[in-house]
């Protein structure tokens, strides 16, 4: 994978942090606490700060400071709700309006997400994920329903990231990625759009089960002498 820049590896860093619960809602971020952290100047830091605030993760408060956002869990579904409408929406165009060669785009894609998942390499496999759902939507000939799903998605991305860690999530992704890839090929509309609108729904049970397992994990009492 190529290397990534510093603010985007500092703004991927923080929103693993922040979604992990390392950070809770309502936590105050630090620049200078944050740059001593990461190694980097505060520069990167304000950057990747930011672009965070563009997707809904943190808020920058005048005079204040900047802070994580408060999303709940039924906010977050509520969110994947509407992303697995639009999702669905582009891949059902996409089964009348792809052209060849954007199919042979969209497989390219889907095998660079098989080879990052051959190695369960998470990182690898989100960039080209992202990769492939862009395709799906530039292959849809609809520059609004692109425009609209890119601003939610920049909300999302920290839970998209994180969903890939459940057990086995990748090797089904992959499946998921076959069906769509398989009905907009054979242009079925329907099932393309069934397909993509589940592959979205499924990533909010994924994250439901992770909270869950955490919050055990929490509740446990620490081993003696810990």
């Amino acid at each position: 994978m190529p290397s990534v820049p510093g603010a985007q590896r500092i703004r991927d860093d923080l929103e693993n942090d922040i979604v992990e619960g390392r950070y809770a809602p309502g936590h105050r971020l630090d620049p200078a606490e944050l740059s001593t952290r990461y190694g980097c100047s505060r520069t990167p830091v304000r950057e990747a700060l930011q672009a965070l605030e563009s997707t809904g993760l943190v808020e920058i408060r005048p005079k204040r400071g900047t802070y994580v956002a408060e999303l709940s869990l039924s906010g977050l579904a509520e969110r994947f709700e509407v992303m697995a409408e639009l999702e669905g929406m582009a891949a059902r165009l996409c089964a009348h309006r792809i052209e060849p060669a954007q199919l042979e785009q969209l497989e390219s894609a889907h095998g660079e997400c098989i080879r990052y998942a051959e190695t369960a390499d998470a990182a690898g496999y989100y960039y080209a994920n992202a990769t492939f759902h862009g395709l799906l939507y530039e292959a849809s000939g609809n520059d609004y329903l692109r425009q609209q799903a890119a601003a939610l998605k920049r909300q999302l991305q920290p839970y998209r990231r994180l969903q890939l860690r459940a057990p086995d999530r990748m090797r089904r992704s992959l499946s998921e990625h076959r069906a769509i890839i398989d009905a907009v090929t054979d242009g079925e509309s329907e099932a393309a759009e069934q397909a993509a609108r589940d592959h979205v729904l499924v990533q909010v049970r994924e994250f439901s089960q992770l909270i869950r397992t955490w919050d055990r994990i929490r509740a446990q009492p620490s081993p003696a002498g810990t």
